[in-house]
C-alpha cells in the first residue's frame, strides 16, 4: 500500500495529462469561428463562455461536499468517506472528461466548454453513488480502480442513451443515478463475503455521524435544481427543469417526514429516511423535469417518491442470507441514492438515540 498507491496514482495522473495534450483544447472564438458552417464573429464573447458557470458551481459543490458529507453516515469512515470521496471525484472529473469528450468527438480533437465540465461531475457523481455501497469494503486502490472502470462504462451508457436511442434524460436519473446504483450493487456482490451475512460491528452510525451526514444531505437538496437543469436548453426547458425540480423536491420531504413517523415507534423520525427520502424528489423528477408539466404533476411525483423511498427502505432492506448485497439493492432502488450499512446496527431518530 505504501507504494503502491502513490505509483498508482501517479501513473494515472501522468495518464491524463498525457490525454489532455493529445486530445483537448481551449473553447476559443477563434476555434467556433473555424468550424464549417460557423457564422459568429471572431470577437469575444464572454456570456457564451460563463452563462452556466453558477450551474457548474452549484453541481460541482454537490459532487464535492454534498456527496463527501452524505457518506460520512458510517461511525468508522468519516476520514475514509471526505478524503476518498475528494480522491474519486479530482480523478473521476479528469477521466470523465476525456471519456465523454473522445466519444462525442468520435476520436478527434475536442474543445472544452462549461457544459464538458458539468457533464465531467456528472460522471463523477455515477462513482460516487455506486461508492455508497462499497464504503469500508474497499482501499483506495480499488477505489481508483473502479472509478477509471466505472466512468467508461458511464460513458458508454450515456452515449447509447442519449445519443443512439435518443431518451430523455435531462437530470440523469437513468444515466446516472440508476446506473451508479446497478454498478455499486455489482460491486458490493462481488466483494461480499459469507462471513458477514450477520452484519458487522462497524455497520452503525453515532450520532455526530447522521449529523454530518444530514449536512450533505442539505447541500445536495438546495442545489438539486441546478442538477436537473444545468444541461437542459436556455430558456423555457431550463426554467421548467428548475421549477418542477423545486416544487418536486419540496413534496417529497413533506411525505417522507410523514411515513418515516408512521412507521417508527412512538412517532419519532428516523434519520436514514431523513437523510436519503428527502432527495427522492430530486432523483424523480430528472429524466422528465424539462418536460411542459404543471407544478402540481411534479408535486405528485415528489410526494410519491418520498414515500416509496421510506416504505423502501422500511420494508425491503432485511434480507437474510446475502444480507448486505440484497439490502443494498433494495435501498438503492427504493431511494435512488445510498445502500443501508444498517442492519443489526443502533437505529438513529432524529432528537435521540435508542
Amino acid at each position: 500500500m505504501r507504494f503502491t498507491f502513490p505509483l498508482m496514482a501517479i501513473g494515472l495522473e501522468v495518464a491524463m495529462i498525457v490525454l489532455f495534450g493529445l486530445f483537448v483544447q481551449y473553447e476559443t472564438d477563434q476555434n467556433v469561428s473555424q468550424q464549417p458552417n460557423s457564422t459568429k464573429s471572431p470577437t469575444v464573447d464572454v456570456d457564451r463562455y460563463l452563462d452556466l458557470y453558477p450551474l457548474f458551481q452549484d453541481v460541482h459543490v454537490m459532487v464535492f461536499a454534498g456527496f463527501g458529507f452524505l457518506m460520512t453516515f458510517l461511525r468508522k469512515y468519516g476520514f475514509s468517506s471526505m478524503g476518498i470521496n475528494l480522491l474519486i471525484a479530482a480523478l473521476g472529473l479528469q477521466w470523465g472528461t476525456i471519456a465523454q469528450g473522445i466519444l462525442q468527438s468520435h476520436g478527434e480533437k475536442f474543445h472544452i466548454e462549461i457544459k464538458n465540465m458539468i457533464n465531467a461531475d456528472f460522471s463523477t457523481a455515477a462513482v460516487l453513488i455506486s461508492f455508497g455501497a462499497v464504503l469500508g469494503k474497499t482501499s483506495p486502490i480499488q477505489m481508483l480502480t473502479m472509478t477509471i472502470l466505472e466512468i467508461a462504462v458511464f460513458a458508454v451508457n450515456e452515449y447509447l442513451v442519449v445519443e443512439v436511442f435518443g431518451a430523455s434524460d435531462i437530470g440523469a436519473s437513468m444515466t446516472i443515478h440508476a446506473f451508479g446504483a446497478y454498478f455499486g450493487l455489482a460491486v458490493a456482490g462481488i466483494l461480499y463475503r459469507s462471513s458477514l451475512k450477520e452484519g458487522h460491528r462497524n455497520e452503525e452510525s453515532v450520532y455526530h455521524s447522521d449529523l454530518f451526514a444530514m449536512i450533505g444531505t442539505l447541500f445536495l437538496w438546495v442545489f438539486w435544481p441546478s442538477f436537473n437543469s444545468a444541461i437542459a436548453d436556455a430558456g423555457k426547458n431550463q426554467y421548467m427543469a428548475i421549477v418542477n425540480t423545486y416544487f418536486s423536491l419540496a413534496a417529497s420531504v413533506v411525505t417522507a417526514y410523514a411515513c418515516s413517523s408512521l412507521l417508527e415507534s412512538r412517532g419519532k423520525l428516523h434519520m436514514v429516511h431523513i437523510q436519503n427520502a428527502t432527495l427522492a424528489g430530486g432523483v424523480a423528477m430528472g429524466t422528465t423535469a424539462d418536460m411542459a408539466n404543471t407544478p402540481y404533476y411534479a408535486m405528485i411525483i415528489g410526494s410519491i417518491a418520498g414515500v416509496v423511498s421510506v416504505f423502501g427502505f422500511k420494508f425491503l432492506t432485511v434480507c437474510h442470507g446475502h444480507a448486505g448485497s440484497c439490502a443494498r439493492f433494495f435501498h438503492r432502488n427504493s431511494t435512488c441514492w445510498r445502500a443501508s450499512h444498517r442492519f443489526d446496527s443502533k437505529d438513529t431518530y432524529l432528537g435521540t438515540t435508542s
